[in-house]
C-alpha cells in the first residue's frame, strides 16, 4: 500500500493570510500530514495557534500558545486546529481560521 502525499494548502488562496479567509477551509479536503501555508506581510500579521474553543471564538491568546511571525510560515497539520491573528483586533475583524483535517 502506497501512503497518500501530503498536499501544501496556501491559506486564503493568492490572497493569503489576510480579511475574509475565515470560511478559506471550509470546502477544502484537507487532511491529516497537509500542510498549511501562512503568506502574509512581515509586520502586518502574525499566526497564533490555539487550542480552546474558547480561545478562538474569543480571539484570547493563552499564554502557551505557539506564535509564528516570519510572514511565511508552512505549519503540518496532524489534526483539526485553530489559528487566530493575534495584532491587535484582527482576530475580532474575521482573521482566523478553524481547520478539520480528515
Amino acid at each position: 500500500m502506497v501512503a497518500a502525499e501530503s498536499r501544501l494548502w496556501p491559506v486564503g488562496d493568492s490572497h493569503g493570510w489576510t480579511f475574509g479567509v475565515l470560511g478559506w477551509p471550509n470546502y477544502k479536503p484537507i487532511k491529516a500530514g497537509d500542510v498549511l501555508w501562512f503568506k502574509y506581510p512581515r509586520g502586518v500579521h502574525n499566526v497564533v495557534q490555539v487550542h480552546e474553543p474558547g480561545h478562538y471564538s474569543t480571539c484570547d491568546i493563552p499564554d502557551n500558545a505557539t506564535i509564528w511571525t516570519s510572514g511565511d510560515n508552512r505549519i503540518t497539520i496532524p489534526r483539526g486546529m485553530s489559528f487566530i491573528c493575534g495584532i491587535r483586533d484582527h482576530c475580532k475583524n474575521g482573521l482566523k481560521i478553524a481547520v478539520t483535517a480528515s
